[in-house]
């Protein structure tokens, strides 16, 4: 019985020493964090501003002569392409107008074929001293004056056959029609108003504003030779996704703002698939052409402190070292590093809050490291 008692306390004796055991070794362990290289990339300065949709062409479609509407030829908010008939106007009266004055054009030139040979007649009765020369002079006049009203008929008939084209209300270019604001038998004129907004979408403009000291200091920058004076420009939509056409600049405002102490700039984008609308709010994102060529580290590296930016560096050996970092910018998820780094060196990404300078780690490279 007390040989039991002797082995039972000398079991947990045991087993309290191998538990102290464990538990020192478990506080000696190195502390784990993922680390991840710096490393050189094509980082482009970028700057993301808001810019709005606006048509390269938006015309409201009027009635240019008055009449009653015989017909409506589309589709509300279809495509349709330069010269399609969107409207028909009555055009009888139209057609007679310019039926009569082809009439009276027939009879002028008539009246001029008479005056010619009055002329003619006139002219050899004066060689005989058989008439005046008064007689003469008024035969000319009579040609002149028939020639005069042969002009001015046919002035009358270009303007009545400008009035009867204007009874077809064509499309001025391709785009996208809007709602129609009168229907069939509707009397239309010069007076109605907008009878339809057409609006041409594929190419489409974006506006966006540059604060003045932005813009001031990119053109410094490319004077003095240090960024390219190219940019690339994209979208993001206002679901969030991005537009996968690229644009190009192609106006540059010569005045500020007053208001808003900002200089206008548009860029021109395709729009084949008319995603882009007249008038939508977009993010416009700006990068410089050129490449880029920088020392950067993950965004989630840097820490700061009272005496400015750090990063946790992992040595050869695995020992954390504190190192002072100039960071010059941040872009795409990346702290661009001016100094206090070298390429290869690796950084704590996850894990910095558990770990001191001078102390061993257990470093995993980050996924994509």
């Amino acid at each position: 019985m007390r040989q039991t008692r002797i082995r039972a306390a000398s079991i947990t004796s045991m087993l309290l020493v191998a538990g102290l055991t464990a538990q020192a070794a478990l506080a000696q362990q190195a502390p784990a964090v993922v680390v991840a290289p710096a490393a050189i990339m094509d980082l482009r300065e970028s700057v993301d501003l808001t810019g709005k949709v606006t048509a390269i062409q938006r015309v409201d479609i009027r009635a240019r002569v008055s009449g009653f509407l015989e017909a409506v030829n589309f589709t509300e908010g279809q495509k349709v392409i330069a010269g399609t008939v969107l409207y028909q106007v009555e055009d009888g009266a139209y057609r007679a107008a310019v039926q009569e004055i082809e009439g009276q054009i027939e009879a002028a030139e008539a009246a001029k074929e008479l005056a010619i040979l009055e002329r003619d007649r006139a002219e050899q009765l004066l060689t005989t001293k058989t008439i005046s020369q008064a007689k003469v002079d008024e035969a000319h006049a009579e040609v002149r004056k028939a020639e005069g009203d042969l002009v001015r008929l046919k002035g009358s008939k270009d303007n009545a056959e400008l009035n009867l084209s204007y009874t077809k209300i064509v499309a001025p270019f391709d785009g996208i029609i809007g709602l129609t604001s009168a229907d069939v038998g509707a009397l239309v004129g010069p007076d109605s108003g907008p009878l339809v907004t057409l609006t041409r979408l594929d190419p489409i403009y974006v506006q966006f504003p540059v604060a003045t000291a932005l813009y001031l200091t990119y053109r410094e920058r490319v004077l003095k030779g240090e960024i390219s004076g190219g940019a690339n420009v994209g979208l993001g939509l206002p679901n969030g996704t991005e537009y996968k056409q690229k644009g190009t600049i192609n106006f540059i405002a010569s005045n500020v703002s007053q208001g808003t102490d900002t200089v206008t700039v548009r860029a021109e984008f395709p729009n084949p698939d008319s995603i882009l609308l007249d008038g939508a709010l977009v993010r416009v994102m700006l990068e410089q052409s050129d490449k880029q060529e920088v020392l950067a580290v993950p965004q989630q590296a840097i820490q700061r402190d009272q005496q400015g930016a750090f990063v946790l560096v992992v040595d050869a050996s695995s020992k954390v070292e504190l190192r002072r970092v100039d960071v010059t910018r941040n872009t795409r998820g990346q702290a661009v590093i001016g100094k206090g780094l070298k390429e290869g060196e690796n950084v704590i990404t996850e894990g910095a809050g558990k770990v001191r300078p001078g102390i061993a780690v257990d470093a995993a490279t980050a996924a994509g490291g």
